[in-house]
């Protein structure tokens, strides 16, 4: 029920179903973060309201109107008013405008939705199928940036850095207070739910730590050659799985399969005391029972950047729990995938989906989650019949 990558893409494109002649007269509504005086200083912060992805002079000289905003919520905000009569949404993970079954059925116009990163779970998917609504992400663009966070995420909680960086500013120096509970990530056993192009890649980047052991949970193997690159072992049943980790990363989309995977029932066959990351979705792991094993010490820590809300309300649990000892608490905004590296790798992307589309093109098959009355998306597809 997981999605599985690192497997070779098919290098051919799927034919489009529109006409090759250049589409113009488009209303394209983009929902961003804002950035505010960072991004007015920063040119490079793309995925924001001010900069607009740096797609608003070319969308206007191809005759085109393009609203962009980060007002998502109710039904006077910009994004409900202005999807009724769009054409493209393009939309962020950072900032997602949700679009449910009912807003989309009152966007008459609307034929594309584009997600300017990866996830494309704050759209009803079975939806889009169901109106012929295509949507599309820029597969791949932040892969590496998430990859990276992950594996920082896994050292500030073993390390207990959190803590120890707070003594230091609180102007403190007690070594034996976050000494206590810091260790090594040598001789741990690493285990990710899910093994796919950043679960992989968090696998790869873990090697050089000679972990004990790296372990995977996927509904399919890696590819020979993978898995004897990383020498990691699957394991098929998930309680076995996490109950044989010091530290488990979660890297999976969020669908239904998914969707509170992480709850109080598995908490329990952790180890006591392990770690837990999740880069990939707030509401894979059930908040309040994460924020229960944290506070009992079942869970060491837990660190991310996703949130089962965002932005989060400000009582949410993940932003203040701690471990007994008073750490374990690695949480941040949803920012690993946003990294001025991979906005300008997804903002390229987002423009050439555009492109493509304004000229009845083919799409990069890989960059496609639902096409024309259909899932494209493996892991997508798999989780609906699984749950037939």
């Amino acid at each position: 029920m997981l999605r599985s990558a690192a497997r070779p893409i098919a290098a051919a494109t799927r034919k489009s179903p529109f006409s090759t002649t250049a589409k113009r007269d488009m209303k394209i509504l983009a929902i961003l973060y804002d950035g505010g005086k960072a991004a007015e200083q920063e040119p490079r912060l793309l995925g924001t309201t001010e900069n607009k992805l740096g797609l608003s002079e070319w969308l206007k000289s191809q005759g085109h109107e393009y609203v962009v905003s980060s007002d998502k919520e109710g039904p006077n905000s910009v994004f409900q008013k202005e999807i009724k009569d769009a054409e493209v949404l393009i939309t962020t993970p950072f900032h997602p405008g949700y679009l449910t079954r009912e807003i989309m059925e009152s966007a008459k116009n609307l034929k594309l939705c584009v997600t300017a990163g990866v996830g494309s779970d704050h759209v009803d998917l079975n939806a889009a199928v169901e109106n012929k609504i295509q949507v599309l992400e820029v597969t791949g663009s932040n892969v590496v940036s998430v990859a990276e966070h992950v594996v920082m995420s896994i050292l500030l909680l073993v390390r207990n850095f959190v803590p120890a960086h707070e003594m230091i500013e609180r102007g403190d120096w007690k070594v034996s207070e976050v000494a206590r509970n810091a260790y090594d990530l040598e001789d741990k056993v690493v285990g990710t739910i899910g093994a796919g192009r950043i679960g992989f890649r968090v696998l790869q980047r873990l090697v050089p730590f000679a972990p004990k052991e790296l372990l995977y949970y996927d509904y399919t193997t890696l590819p020979d050659h993978a898995a004897k690159e990383v020498n990691a072992r699957r394991v098929e049943d998930l309680k076995e799985f996490v109950s044989q980790c010091d530290v488990v990363t979660v890297n999976t989309p969020l669908h239904e399969g998914t969707r509170g995977l992480v709850n109080a029932d598995l908490l329990k066959h952790f180890k006591k005391g392990a770690w837990l990351v999740n880069t990939a979705r707030g509401a894979i792991c059930d908040k309040d029972a994460v924020a229960e094993a944290v506070k009992s010490g079942q869970l060491n820590g837990y660190a991310g950047d996703v949130w089962n809300v965002q932005p989060a309300p400000k009582d949410h649990p993940w932003r203040t729990m701690k471990n007994p000892l008073g750490g374990g608490n690695g949480m941040v905004p949803h920012y690993s995938g946003t990294t001025l590296d991979a906005q300008k790798r997804y903002a390229n992307g987002v423009r050439s989906i555009l492109e493509n589309y304004f000229q009845g093109k083919s799409q990069d098959p890989a960059n496609i989650i639902v096409g024309l009355g259909k899932y494209e998306s493996t892991a997508c597809e798999y989780s609906r019949l699984l749950l037939r």
